[in-house]
């Protein structure tokens, strides 16, 4: 008997020590992006990573995975949907598939500045779209920023909309964003940005388009000699976490996720920005050949989309952004 209890108080001091290890050990925050180190999620999942570290001594660690190695912008999201993947930040192009009301932000030239798409994504009509992704277990933090999308291509010059007719453009999946280069009379091909380099490469595709900073960091300016400054998409990005992981976590931990959140996303969008400024020099400098468009030719050329998908966007964000 004696000989029992004294296994029995081993195992009971071992559980003890054991919980008291596991207590100590952080929770452990993986941060997904299909963006490369240096660029500006990156950057912001940086500044996002000190500020957590910090706010809760220790008690919540960010580890970061950038380039796409926990998957593609529409993986990520169904991972952090479902649990299997904690935080992830992503443009929202492929977010229409989880919320229609993501498609207000895929219309073109919706915002003239930066200043009218964050007060709208940090107003009411921002904090109601990001709360439609709570059905599928998602908890959507806040609006980042992926920027004003530009064309690249190796073939041409193009500057008014007609030069694009007949080229094979990459986009996002993305209904709207397929629709307007169909209206300007490309030929869409969406896919996921892990193989546009390659694509671009051999010639399966003619061109893309996306913010400077993504063509930048990935290096396409080795490939891609024209960049057109159409500015034709604005593209937030959003910041999320698993609903039901965060959910689990104590207030205090809760709160301090939100904080940081919020101060890396200002630090996220102020790069982005001052990046932007840069980048139009940088991508001179190796080579590649800036265009400036008239935006008002472009944004006239893109109106009938407007009409084509009109009855599937909120009108109430409609109304509230273009003020009709």
């Amino acid at each position: 008997m004696k000989k029992l209890m004294h296994v029995i108080m081993l195992a009971v001091l071992f559980i003890s020590i054991a919980s008291i290890s596991f207590a100590k050990d952080p929770i452990v925050l993986r941060i997904g992006m299909t963006t490369e180190i240096g660029g500006h999620y990156h950057s912001g999942a940086v500044y996002f990573k000190e500020q957590v570290e910090k706010y809760t001594n220790g008690k919540v660690r960010v580890d970061i995975f950038p380039s796409s190695q926990l998957g593609n912008e529409r993986d990520l999201v169904e991972g952090v949907g479902m649990g299997f993947i904690e935080m992830c930040v992503v443009s929202t192009g492929p977010l229409p598939n989880f919320s229609p009301d993501f498609m207000i932000f895929d219309l073109p030239y919706i915002f003239k500045d930066r200043d009218e798409a964050f007060k709208t994504m940090d107003g009411e009509v921002g904090t109601e779209i990001l709360k439609s992704l709570e059905p599928k277990g998602i908890k959507a933090l806040g609006f980042w920023e992926n920027g004003f999308r530009h064309i690249s291509n190796n073939k041409k010059s193009i500057t008014h909309p007609e030069d694009v007719k007949g080229m094979k453009i990459r986009t996002m999946e993305n209904p709207i964003h397929q629709a307007t280069f169909k209206t300007l009379g490309a030929t869409p091909t969406p896919m996921a940005w892990s193989e546009v380099f390659v694509a671009l490469q051999q010639g399966v595709i003619d061109g893309q388009e996306n913010p400077l900073v993504i063509m930048y960091t990935t290096k396409l300016y080795e490939i891609q000699k024209y960049i057109s400054l159409t500015g034709h998409f604005y593209s937030p990005a959003v910041c999320m976490i698993s609903k039901q992981i965060f959910d689990s976590f104590p207030t205090e931990i809760q709160e301090a996720i939100i904080k940081a959140e919020k101060e890396a996303r200002d630090y996220e969008r102020q790069f982005s920005a001052k990046l932007d400024e840069q980048l139009v020099e940088s991508l001179k400098k190796e080579g590649v050949t800036i265009i400036e468009v008239d935006k008002e030719e472009w944004k006239n050329a893109c109106a009938p989309v407007y009409d084509q998908f009109k009855s599937q966007i909120n009108p109430k964000y409609l109304e509230a952004i273009l003020g009709n």
